[in-house]
């Protein structure tokens, strides 16, 4: 059994992600709470496999929520869930650990698909989300790079394909090699295994 945890304040939104979520008989809705604390405090204690966590709460935004589940060996995947498509969010929830990241208006045709994705421990990015707007701000050369392109370099250096990174983040593979391309000439690294050790170094990746 799947166990998940939902973060929300809203009762209302809680029901309705327990309900699309429980149509699936392997799937457990383990812990339901309403604030970014308790969120952290129930993770600890039913250790679920996935986290829905909405953006903003009370007490804890859901990108500390994600922060402090990545400071436990708990083996919990986080998705970042909010009203608002901003790649700023989305790049801060990437920050934090989060591994998807959705949009609450696209909740009912793509929740399901984001926690299957998780629970394979494999990243949700839509491609709606406008990342490759949101540039970071922060670490060695971070402020460079698009939040699509660091999302790119973080999959390849967890040993992801072209063709598998184009799969997880639909883009064409056109698009994820212009992405790679444009990454490596930005850090001037001329190999995947450049942009691998720059992934280490700068702690996208555990080494």
């Amino acid at each position: 059994m799947k166990r998940i945890l939902i973060a929300d304040d809203h009762e209302a939104v809680r029901s309705g992600l327990r309900a699309v979520l429980e149509q699936r008989v392997d799937w457990e809705v383990v812990a339901e709470v309403n604030d970014g604390g308790m969120a952290v405090a129930a993770a600890i204690e039913s250790r679920p496999h996935v986290a829905i966590v909405d953006f903003s709460m009370p007490r804890m935004t859901g990108v500390e929520v994600a922060r402090r589940i990545r400071e436990y060996p708990l083996q919990t995947e986080v998705l970042i869930f909010t009203v608002h498509n901003s790649g700023l969010l989305a790049q801060q929830a990437f920050e934090a650990g989060a591994r998807a990241f959705l949009v609450k208006s696209d909740a009912n045709k793509l929740l399901v698909a984001a926690v299957e994705a998780l629970l394979l421990h494999r990243p949700f990015w839509p491609r709606k989300t406008e990342l490759d707007h949101a540039p970071r701000t922060n670490g060695e050369r971070h402020h460079e790079l698009t939040a699509r392109e660091q999302l790119v370099v973080k999959l390849v250096a967890e040993g992801y394909s072209n063709k598998g990174i184009s799969a997880i983040l639909d883009l064409s593979v056109k698009t994820t090699e212009a992405h790679r391309a444009a990454a490596m000439r930005k850090l001037e690294v001329n190999s995947t295994a450049g942009l691998v050790r720059y992934a280490v170094r700068t702690g996208l990746v555990e080494a």
